[in-house]
C-alpha cells in the first residue's frame, strides 16, 4: 500500500533519468561513478518503501498501482481480454526503448539516451493509465479490490 502513495508513484518517474545520470557520470568521474550508480539503485529499492500508506486512494497514481496488482495476479483472477491485449502491446512498445536507452548509455550519445528515456517513460505512463482503467473495471469484482479504494 505504501507504493500506492502518489508521491511514490510520481517520484518513481525520476528513476530512469537518475540511472542515466549515474551511469553517464563514468565519463566525468571515472571509477568514482560507482557511488552515483549505487545511489540510483538504492533509490529504485527505497522509493516504494519511503512513503506512508496514503489516506486517500481515489487518484490516478494509487489506482494505477492497484491495477498493476490485479494485472500481476491475472493467472489467479482473470482480467478482461481487451486489457490483456493492450497491456502486452504497451509492454512490448516500452521494451523497444530499452536497447535505445542502453545504446545511449554505452555510446554516451545524449540524444539517443533522451530518446530511450522518453520512449520508455511514455509507454510506462500509458501502461499505468491502462492499469487505472483495469482497476476501475475490476474493483467491484472482488471485495479485496474494493477495500483498496479510499476517499
Amino acid at each position: 500500500m505504501r507504493h500506492a502513495n502518489p508521491w511514490s508513484v510520481y517520484t518513481r518517474f525520476t528513476t530512469l533519468p537518475l540511472i542515466s545520470i549515474a551511469f553517464w557520470s563514468r565519463d566525468w568521474i571515472g571509477a568514482y561513478s560507482i557511488a552515483p550508480i549505487f545511489l540510483a539503485i538504492l533509490w529504485v529499492w527505497l522509493n516504494p518503501r519511503l512513503f506512508n500508506v496514503p489516506r486517500k486512494t481515489n487518484n490516478w497514481a494509487s489506482m494505477g498501482t492497484f491495477g498493476e496488482r490485479i494485472y500481476l495476479n491475472r493467472k489467479n483472477t482473470a482480467i478482461p481480454h481487451h486489457h490483456r491485449i493492450v497491456c502486452r502491446v504497451l509492454q512490448c512498445l516500452s521494451a523497444i526503448g530499452l536497447p535505445i536507452f542502453i545504446y545511449g548509455l554505452v555510446a554516451l550519445d545524449f540524444w539517443i539516451l533522451v530518446l530511450g528515456n522518453v520512449w520508455i517513460m511514455v509507454f510506462k505512463a500509458w501502461f499505468v493509465d491502462r492499469m487505472v482503467w483495469l482497476y476501475t473495471d475490476m474493483k467491484d469484482a472482488n471485495p479485496r479490490y474494493q477495500s483498496w479504494y479510499k476517499t
